[in-house]
């Protein structure tokens, strides 16, 4: 036998012996450095997206909006606190208040603050913060399911890309297969035991097995993108996923599954809080029944000043001589019936400079030179009697809310036990199924070593051969998915229960 038909041979047995890199993807991962730079766990990916997913942020900033209202509420026991500071000018001339007409010739400036204390009370107040309790939970146990749904995508997706890289590993080794098998054949031609026809059937089996290698790739890059969408972050260029993963992971029995379901499972644990807030919501709305007591109090001045002081002193002393003149005209009229008077005393009144002095004095108030004004404190106690039935309407529909939420926890406790019987079920028999897929691709490998020894002695046609490598490739192809399919099935029962179960 020539040289060049043994080294041939040999090859060929090497790679059937050695089947691919299918089963190295498996296994063989395991040899990445977990201390690369650019290696990434399936953990590092979950947390990661936890981190950067947007959709999965916007979700969690919820709880932040109901933590602000929990305190909303809290302060709904509290009193309000209000100040206010205005300023008014206004412009000299006729105005009328209340029919009466009043005049002024100087423009005002006026201004006034208060400060005020109110205190609004009912039985909603004191409900209003359990409301908001139970609300904080429901959202806290949103944002986990959330969380938990995003960590069972990113797994998935993980699964996929990891199963897209064995895929392509396989077609690697096929390639490589096919390039020997080109190799044979034409040694097999040269020596006079081929024919021409085997080596064009091997080359054009080449070129379709460069196609599949070629999609296969290109499938494994968009796997990737998909995955790092989801991670919210850029890929880089040279990233390697590196967890591997066991078929035959020993998992708890149905019935604790389901036991485990029914109290961790986030997506049921959120509807139960929502439930906890319809029942306060309808005590809340039958407060409304109840009477609410409101007291305020509070303090404040006001200033009022003429914009021109000249007006006020010349207003005075107007009133000041008409006073005078008055005086004198009722004292010359007792002095000239002979009565007793007081004409000497008239000359007192007298409007004087420190008069006017005190009246500039006292017009400079504004804007900060506040008059007090007089305390008060009010109560008031109110009860709403008929409003037109809108209150009856709130309780029924907080009511019809709180059976809806009942109902809604029902379905999904039902939703519940289906979707993890169903994965429980998938999980078995995707397990079954690698086992068989495993036989089977053994199978496949140990009938292509014999069809290429025996091609390699004249025994078996290159048609042979061919059907042969296609079988084994078909096997490897299933038996990679098979395994694949089994993990992505213990995911899906992960995501199902709400909690990682190995």
């Amino acid at each position: 036998m020539k040289p060049r038909l043994i080294w041939g041979i040999a090859a060929v047995a090497a790679l059937v012996a050695n089947p691919g890199s299918a089963r190295a993807q498996v296994t063989g991962r395991a040899t990445l450095p977990d201390a690369s730079p650019t290696a990434l766990t399936i953990d590092e990916a979950v947390a990661l997206a936890q981190h950067n997913n947007p959709d999965f942020l916007t979700t969690r900033n919820n709880a932040r909006n109901a933590s602000l209202a929990l305190r909303s509420a809290y302060g709904g026991l509290l009193p309000q606190l209000s100040a206010s500071l205005s300023g008014q000018y206004q412009q000299g001339g006729q105005q009328f208040f209340n029919g009466v007409s009043l005049s002024a010739n100087s423009d005002v400036m006026q201004s006034q603050y208060n400060i005020g204390l109110n205190y609004r009370i009912n039985g909603a107040t004191f409900i209003a913060p359990k409301v908001q309790r139970a609300n904080v939970a429901a959202v806290n146990a949103d944002i986990a399911g959330a969380k938990e749904a995003l960590a069972a995508t990113v797994r998935q997706d993980y699964l996929t890309a990891l199963q897209s890289l064995a895929l392509t590993q396989l077609n690697d080794s096929l390639v490589a297969n096919a390039k020997v098998q080109l190799e044979l054949a034409r040694a097999k031609a040269q020596v006079g035991t081929g024919t021409l026809l085997d080596v064009q059937r091997a080359e054009v089996a080449l070129g379709q097995q460069q196609v599949a290698l070629l999609q296969a790739r290109n499938q494994n890059d968009i796997d990737k993108l998909r995955l790092f969408q989801q991670m919210g972050v850029a890929q880089p260029a040279n990233v390697e996923l590196v967890t591997t993963f066991t078929v035959g992971d020993t998992l708890p029995p149905l019935a604790d599954l389901l036991d485990m379901a029914r109290r961790q499972n986030p997506g049921i644990v959120a509807l139960r809080s929502r439930e906890d807030v319809a029942n306060l919501t309808v005590k809340s709305e039958r407060t409304e029944y109840t009477p609410t007591l409101t007291l305020s109090t509070g303090i404040g001045g006001y200033t009022y000043q003429y914009r021109d002081a000249g007006f006020l002193i010349n207003q005075a002393e107007a009133q000041t001589n008409s006073a005078h003149s008055s005086c004198v005209a009722t004292q010359e009229v007792r002095q000239a019936v002979g009565l007793p008077n007081t004409l000497a005393q008239c000359a007192n009144i007298t409007f004087t400079p420190a008069m006017a002095s005190s009246l500039r004095a006292s017009n400079s108030q504004f804007p900060f030179s506040f008059t007090p004004s007089p305390h008060s404190v009010s109560a008031q106690i109110s009860l709403p009697l008929f409003d037109g039935f809108a209150r009856e309407q709130r309780v029924q529909e907080a009511v019809v809310s709180r059976e809806n939420a009942r109902y809604n926890v029902r379905s999904r406790e039902l939703a519940l036990q289906a979707d993890v019987s169903a994965a429980y079920l998938s999980l078995q028999t995707a397990k079954q199924t690698v086992a068989l897929q495993e036989q089977n691709a053994a199978k496949a490998r140990q009938e292509l070593q014999f069809v290429q020894d025996q091609y390699a002695v004249g025994l078996a046609t290159f048609v042979d051969l061919t059907t042969s490598r296609a079988a084994y490739a078909q096997a490897e192809n299933d038996r990679i998915n098979a395994i694949y399919n089994y993990h992505k099935a213990v995911a899906a029962l992960e995501s199902a229960v709400g909690r990682p179960l190995r």
